[in-house]
């Protein structure tokens, strides 16, 4: 018996070895498990008692300060409000903002928030955590926690081919790979670094195929291989267009907004689109930012419901737009 006992712990042990090692990214036999691999911390332990007991509150704010982004996960709609601290959602996009629900308040300007219809994600910058909801009694409740998230964690969107979270930290040049398997909580699964842009004041960044873009503070755009982040190419930028935010490819183009030039003046901001990286040294681009009011900060794209959806600050009454794109041709409106 005894022998027994201890052969099967061993092929449990085995198996488990072998998810985690899958699931890092690390091919089976290899030996590897990752020294940053950690499980989220418990907060809440009985979600749907929590959810049952909490209160829904509406949002409390006639406008929009700085709004980061909106997005859409599931049948919720959510906007992560900067300054006001608070990430409110709602089941119905054309609703006034004060019949938006808080899903938080708890966080220092946070930027984004991702899901995958059962855990919700959100980078909370300045207190470097990453916060996890989870949903029950149609509220939201913040369950477990990364804390100890430094460089500013800034970026998470899920990638869906991968069925992973990627975490990324703004000043650092650090991405924390998240997942979430079918039976058991968040995880932190490896962490890779990008190590020049480590310092460096980069917003986010975009996966494309088997690749993964990084729209950097020191006036270029990297491709790396989303795998190793081994970089490929290195696309060299004007430097009033140093301050870039995203890149999101549409319709064959890239579109990139653009926050400040290389000294920080948001005089230059604008949304360019090229149908070429190599040529933006050249200032071979379009700026298309009079498609929409311009001499505001365009921020994040975003992309459901049929239509892509930019955030924008310093334009009051001005924060979030939706647009269209046909054979070239932007038709745009403002939501918020």
């Amino acid at each position: 018996m005894r022998k027994i006992f201890d052969k099967s712990i061993v092929l449990s042990f085995m198996v488990v070895m072998t998810a985690l090692l899958s699931s890092c990214g690390f091919p089976s036999g290899s030996g590897r498990v990752s020294e940053y691999y950690r499980e989220a911390e418990v907060l809440v332990g009985d979600v749907e008692k929590a959810a049952e007991a909490s209160e829904i509150r509406n949002n409390s704010y006639t406008d929009l300060s700085i709004p980061a982004q909106i997005q859409k996960i599931g049948d919720t709609y959510f906007i992560v409000d900067c300054y006001h601290d608070q990430v409110i959602y709602s089941d119905s996009l054309g609703a006034p903002l004060s019949e938006w629900r808080v899903m938080t308040d708890e966080m220092s300007r946070g930027h984004t928030i991702a899901g995958d219809g059962q855990v919700y994600l959100i980078d909370d910058t300045e207190n470097e955590r990453i916060m996890v909801f989870e949903k029950a009694w149609d509220r939201f409740v913040f369950s477990r926690q990364f804390t100890g998230i430094t460089g500013r964690p800034h970026y998470i969107i899920y990638d869906e081919a991968s069925k992973t979270f990627y975490a990324w930290c703004s000043v650092s040049g650090e991405m924390y790979l998240i997942k979430h398997d079918e039976g058991r909580p968040v995880y932190i699964c490896d962490k890779k670094t990008v190590p020049e842009l480590d310092g460096i004041y980069v917003r986010s960044f975009t996966i494309i195929g088997d690749d993964i873009y990084f729209v950097s503070g020191n006036s270029s755009i990297i491709r790396a291989d989303l795998d190793t982040f081994r970089i490929k190419d290195r696309y060299p930028v004007p430097s009033e267009m140093a301050g870039m935010v995203q890149l999101t490819p549409i319709d064959g183009m890239y579109y990139i907004t653009i926050s400040t030039d290389d000294n920080w003046n948001q005089d230059y901001a604008t949304i360019i689109r090229c149908d070429s990286l190599e040529g933006l040294s050249e200032n071979k681009y379009e700026d298309i930012y009079s498609h929409f009011i311009g001499g505001g900060t365009p921020y994040y794209i975003t992309s459901f419901d049929g239509s892509y959806y930019l955030t924008e600050h310093r334009i009051p009454g001005h924060s979030i737009w939706r647009f269209n794109v046909n054979e070239g041709e932007i038709t745009a409106e403002t939501l918020y």
